[in-house]
C-alpha cells in the first residue's frame, strides 16, 4: 500500500484524507488537535503541532523507514512550508523549500513580486521596533523614505482566514489596528501595505511539469469594512476573456516569482483601474470550500486528487486530458510566460454563502423551513457556534456562523438557492445580554466607525418620530411594518439576505406568541439587527 502524510485533520482537510484513500493511499494524519473533525477519517493519527517541522520530519522518516512514504501534503492550512521543509529532507516532489516561504511570508512575497515587476501593493514591514520610525500624518503614514497613502491595510505576515487584517481609514485607526496584526502574528511582524480598489477574485492552479492549470476561478464577495469578510463566493467568475486572461497572467507571473515548481498555488488578486494585481499567492490549495467543495461540484474534477497525484510524483492524468490552452496576455511588456497555461473550465454554477450572526449568546439554532431545494448540497455550520457560547459580527473570516453551498446549471438558481437556504438558520440569542444591547443601541468602538453596520439601516430621530403605539400581543408583524419603512428600505437586503419583509414574515413564523411590544424599541431593533434582534426584543419582554 502506498502511504501519504496529510498535515491537519480539520473539516478543510477532509476532502484530502478521503480523496489520498479513493486512490487507495494509507493515510497518516497529523494535527494538534486530537479532537479535530476528520481524525476518525484517518489510517493512523499522531497528535503533532503543524508548526513542529522538526517533529513533522522525524514522523515522517519513521513512516518512510517502516512502510514507505510516497507523499507529504496539505490543503487549507497556514503550512504549505512544513510540507516542502519535510519533502526536501526525504526526497520527495514539492515546491522548494525556499518557494514555500516565500509563498507563506507575506513580506517576502512583496519582495518577490517586486523583483520580478509583478503588479502587487507597495508595502511596509512593520513590528514593535521599526513602529518606534513610523511617521503618521492626516493621509498617510511614512517610513524613512517611503509613504503609503490612506486607506491602507495592516495584516500578520504570516496568518490566513483574515486574522488581524482590516482597512486603516485614518491615522487614529493605527494603533489597535497594529496591536491586532501584531497579536495574530506567530513571528511578531506585520505588513502595512496600500489598498487595492476592484473586484476580488480567488483562483487555485497546479503547476506541473512547466505547466500552469487554472482549477477554479471564483468571484469573492468581500464586506464590511474596516474588515475584510468574504461572504461567499461565486464560481466560475463571469468577466471577458481579456480580463480572465491578464488575472491569470499574473496570477502565473507571481506563482514563478515566488519560485513555484511543483503542486498547488492559490492567489487572491484583484482587478483595479491599472489592471490586474496581486493580493497575496499561497503554496496550497485554497480552503474556504472552493477546492474541496465548489470547484469539484462545478467542475466534475476531484483537483485534490491531482494535487496529490503531483505530491507523490505520478501523472495527474485527468488534470492534463481535460485543461484548455489559455492565452498569455498579462498588460506588462517586461512580464514574459512563465509556464504553459491552461484552464479547465466549470460546467455549472457553484455558489457560497456564509450566515453571520449579532453579538450575543446561542440559545438554540434551527431551520425556519426544512429545505428540499436540490441545488442545496451542503448546509455547513461551525463547529465553534455552540449552545450557550458567545457570537460576534465577524472581524474575520473564521468567525462567521457557517456556510451553505449550492449548484446548478443556472447560475440564477445556484445564486437564490445558496441565499435562501442560508436565509433560513436561525440562531437564537439569550436575552437580556449585554453584548446584544450594545450592539443594539449602536456602540462602536472609536478605531471601527460604522462597524458592525446596520442590518437594514439606522432609523434617524425624526423616522422614529413617525412610529407611536404598540404591537398588541401575538399580533402578526408583517402586517404592521411602518409605510415609510417599506418605501425607503424595502429594497435593502440584511447580511442574511433576508428583506424587511421577509425579516416580519419569519418573525410571525418563529414567534406567533410574543409579548405586547413597544412600536418604536421593535421596529428600531429589527432595521439595525434584523430578524435576531427582533426575536431578542420579544424574548427580552419575557
Amino acid at each position: 500500500m502506498k502511504n501519504i502524510l496529510i498535515l491537519g485533520a480539520g473539516l478543510m482537510q477532509k476532502p484530502a484524507i478521503l480523496s489520498a484513500r479513493e486512490l487507495g493511499y494509507k493515510t497518516y494524519v497529523i494535527d494538534a488537535d486530537p479532537k479535530a473533525v476528520a481524525v476518525p477519517l484517518a489510517d493512523e493519527f499522531c497528535k503533532i503541532d503543524l508548526k513542529a517541522r522538526e517533529e513533522i520530519l522525524a514522523y515522517a522518516e519513521k513512516i518512510k523507514k517502516a512502510e514507505g512514504l510516497s507523499a507529504v501534503f496539505t490543503a487549507g492550512t497556514d503550512f504549505s512550508a512544513s510540507v516542502s521543509y519535510v519533502c526536501e529532507k526525504l526526497g520527495l516532489p514539492t515546491h522548494s523549500f525556499e518557494a514555500a516561504q516565500n509563498a507563506s511570508i507575506k513580506t517576502r512575497m512583496r519582495e518577490c513580486f517586486s523583483k520580478a515587476g509583478v503588479p502587487s501593493p507597495d508595502f511596509i514591514n512593520i513590528n514593535e521596533a521599526s513602529k518606534k520610525e513610523l511617521q503618521l500624518s492626516e493621509d498617510g503614514i511614512s517610513y524613512k523614505e517611503k509613504k503609503l497613502l490612506f486607506p491602507l491595510v495592516v495584516k500578520p505576515v504570516d496568518n490566513m482566514g483574515a486574522r488581524g487584517c482590516r482597512m486603516i481609514r485614518s491615522k487614529g485607526e493605527f494603533e489597535s489596528s497594529f496591536s491586532a496584526a501584531i497579536k495574530a502574528s506567530r513571528s511578531g511582524n506585520a505588513i502595512l501595505e496600500e489598498y487595492m480598489e476592484g473586484e476580488e477574485y480567488s483562483i487555485d492552479a497546479l503547476v506541473y511539469k512547466g505547466t500552469f492549470t487554472v482549477t477554479g476561478f471564483a468571484v469573492r464577495h468581500i464586506k464590511y469594512p474596516p474588515y475584510f469578510i468574504e461572504t461567499g463566493h461565486t464560481m466560475p467568475a463571469v468577466l471577458s476573456k481579456e480580463v480572465g486572461d491578464q488575472l491569470i497572467s499574473i496570477f502565473a507571473c507571481g506563482a514563478k516569482a515566488l519560485g513555484l515548481t511543483s503542486g498547488a498555488a492559490k492567489a487572491d488578486i484583484k482587478f483595479t483601474k491599472n489592471g490586474a494585481m496581486i493580493g497575496e499567492i499561497a503554496g496550497r490549495l485554497s480552503g474556504g470550500y472552493m477546492s474541496g467543495w465548489t470547484y469539484p461540484y462545478a467542475s466534475d474534477l476531484n483537483l485534490t486528487k491531482e494535487a496529490i497525484l503531483i505530491a507523490a510524483g505520478e501523472e495527474p492524468c485527468q488534470l492534463i486530458s481535460r485543461r484548455k490552452p489559455v492565452d498569455f496576455n498579462c498588460g506588462k511588456a517586461e512580464l514574459t510566460k512563465p509556464y504553459d497555461l491552461f484552464e479547465i473550465p466549470c460546467l455549472r454554477t457553484s455558489a457560497e454563502r456564509a450566515w453571520i450572526s449579532i453579538p450575543g449568546k446561542v440559545q438554540y439554532i434551527e431551520e425556519i423551513k426544512e429545505y428540499t431545494d436540490q441545488a442545496v448540497r451542503n448546509v455547513l455550520p461551525r463547529a465553534t457556534v455552540t449552545l450557550g457560547g458567545s457570537v460576534d459580527f465577524p472581524r474575520n473570516n473564521v468567525e462567521k456562523c457557517g456556510n451553505v453551498i449550492a449548484v446548478s446549471h443556472s447560475r440564477d438558481i445556484a445564486i437564490s438557492a445558496a441565499e435562501d437556504a442560508a436565509s433560513n438558520v436561525f440562531i437564537t440569542l439569550e436575552p437580556n445580554d449585554a453584548e446584544t444591547e450594545k450592539f443594539l443601541k449602536g456602540d462602536c468602538l472609536p478605531d471601527e466607525e460604522g462597524f458592525p453596520p446596520a442590518a437594514f439601516a439606522k432609523l434617524s430621530d425624526e423616522e422614529l418620530s413617525k412610529i407611536e403605539g404598540e404591537i398588541p400581543q401575538n399580533q402578526s408583524i408583517s402586517s404592521l411594518i411602518p409605510d415609510f419603512i417599506l418605501e425607503k428600505y424595502g429594497k435593502l437586503t440584511d447580511w442574511n439576505y433576508n428583506t424587511i419583509s421577509q425579516t416580519a414574515l419569519k418573525f410571525d413564523i418563529l414567534r406567533k406568541n410574543h409579548p405586547a411590544l413597544d412600536a418604536k424599541s421593535f421596529w428600531s431593533a429589527l432595521m439595525r439587527g434584523g430578524l435576531q434582534a427582533a426575536v431578542y426584543i420579544s424574548d427580552s419582554k419575557k
